[in-house]
């Protein structure tokens, strides 16, 4: 990882999925972050926003499967 990499990495916020915290900077492993987010604010609401998705995705899922298949049969 170049430095330029190292310094945009620590000037974002992540949102650690363990500890519920905000990180300024990676400091935790991976697979124990979302983000990056721009701001402090963005990574604290983090699980609202992945929960906000995951509810419109699967309302897009239940009217897809709730549509039929086409009149080609797909």
């Amino acid at each position: 990882m170049s430095e330029e990499s190292g310094a945009t990495e620590t000037a974002r916020y992540w949102f650690n999925t363990r500890t519920g915290q905000v990180e300024h900077g990676r400091q935790s492993p991976w697979n124990e972050l979302m983000g990056p987010y721009g701001t402090a604010e963005e990574a604290a609401r983090a699980l609202d926003k992945a929960r906000d998705r995951t509810e419109s995705w699967d309302d897009e899922d239940a009217a897809w499967r709730d549509t039929g298949p086409d009149d080609d049969g797909r």
